[in-house]
């Protein structure tokens, strides 16, 4: 087979919760663990730290793989979903697992795991496993697929915990109550591992402490350590943070969430230059600094082009958007133009109540099978005083704004991982 065959091969017999949602979940570890069997364990090999949570569990893993990798480690790292292609979810020291391999643990595998019928999710975290032993990595940093305490990703045995925070995210399968959540992502801590706990509520601080010394787990909430006492946008989109750790950190990543991410990083760095001791200062600075180019992430208000300014966030729940609405209306502008779109599983109401109402919106259809279809979308903003056309595909309305435009404009594309991938593809095959 060929790599493109081979991956149509994976969405087709390991169905892939990105295009099918929830009956692509499969709850309990069974098959994880007779994977992991099958290949020795490939886990125990390298050490690892695992990253859940509802927002910023995906920018964390990168920033930390980055500082790992600054510091001189070899470092795998495991994130998802992926928006290009299907090998950006699995890198060591920023470089995608080569097509060849993935063709050749289909082919060399297959007659072991198609009689299991495991989940895309469970099959590719085998792989990663596998190819981290492989390569063998110092550290592999491990961002959870979905939950904590049944994914398939909680079979290691991590020098740390992180979870970012909780909101309302997947309730059909986490709960839908904060409470119900935070448990499920607790699920991750274990017996005498510390764990950090960027955001908390009053009931989801309760759910993890009571985990943490259940479990005789050392535990630190990053909100009631606020090592942060400025920040600012700079003129190229990073962001400067003064800092109690150190003086002067510029994070390559531009999005006003991401200040409570790097609280949670820095409350978590201590903890893991115990464990890495080869981390200096420099190591942290160039590692916030050279993220994307370190590790290949896209997708966090990734400005696209300029005059007029193009940016797209993967943001897609009410916890992201509480914070990409308040970017948006910080924009000076002419016009501020919206490109989006959303799946059908999220909280599309609680997302489109957020949103400015003064902008101009172009509603938009993921290439997907969960996309709201685009004229019901239009109609749900509408409803919440949202006035814009709706389009069947992210480059017609892209076009559209684009279009639009005069030089200073803005135009943001996002509302789904989804309609960011779409856009992505647009934009490089152009």
């Amino acid at each position: 087979m060929t790599y493109q065959q081979t991956v149509e091969y994976l969405y087709q017999c390991a169905p892939l919760f990105q295009n099918v949602g929830q009956g692509a979940y499969k709850e309990g570890l069974e098959n994880t663990h007779l994977l992991d069997e099958h290949f020795g364990h490939p886990h125990q090999y390298f050490k690892t730290i695992h990253i859940a949570g509802t927002n910023g569990k995906g920018s964390c893993s990168h920033i930390l793989a980055s500082i790992l990798q600054e510091a001189g480690y070899k470092v795998g790292l495991y994130t998802s979903p992926h928006l290009l292609d299907f090998r950006e979810r699995i890198r060591v020291n920023g470089e995608m697992v080569s097509e060849r391999y993935v063709v050749d643990f289909v082919e060399k595998e297959r007659s072991f795991f198609e009689h299991l019928h495991p989940s895309f999710f469970e099959l590719t975290t085998a792989l990663a496993f596998k190819f981290f032993q492989e390569q063998r990595v110092d550290v592999a940093v491990v961002e959870v697929g979905l939950g904590g305490r049944l994914d398939c990703t909680n079979i290691i045995n991590p020098e740390l915990c992180i979870i970012t925070n909780i909101s309302y995210d997947h309730v059909a399968l986490l709960g839908n109550t904060l409470a119900k959540i935070a448990s499920e992502k607790a699920g991750i801590i274990k017996s005498g591992i510390p764990v950090v706990v960027g955001e908390h509520t009053k009931t989801t601080k309760a759910v993890f402490q009571s985990k943490a010394e259940e479990t005789g787990a050392p535990y630190v909430f990053a909100q009631d350590h606020k090592l942060i006492f400025r920040s600012q946008i700079l003129h190229n989109g990073n962001i400067l943070f003064n800092t109690l750790l150190y003086p002067k950190i510029e994070c390559a990543l531009g999005g006003l969430y991401q200040k409570k991410n790097v609280n949670t990083l820095l409350n978590a760095l201590p903890i893991v230059q115990e464990h890495f001791p080869k981390i200096t200062e420099n190591a942290v600075k160039n590692g916030f600094l050279k993220v994307k180019e370190n590790t290949g992430l896209m997708g966090r208000w990734q400005t696209i082009g300029q005059k007029p300014q193009i940016c797209c966030d993967t943001g897609h729940n009410i916890g992201g958007f509480k914070y990409l609405s308040r970017q948006l209306k910080m924009q000076k502008c002419n016009h501020l133009r919206i490109v989006i779109g959303m799946v059908n599983d999220k909280d599309i109401d609680g997302v489109l109540s957020l949103l400015p109402t003064d902008a101009v919106y172009y509603f938009c259809q993921a290439s997907v099978a969960r996309a709201l279809p685009h004229n019901e979308f239009k109609k749900k903003a509408n409803a919440h005083g949202l006035k814009g056309h709706s389009y069947p595909t992210v480059s017609d309305a892209f076009e559209s704004a684009r279009s639009d435009s005069s030089a200073d404009d803005f135009i943001f594309v996002g509302g789904s991982t989804f309609v960011v991938a779409d856009f992505l593809r647009y934009m490089q095959s152009h």
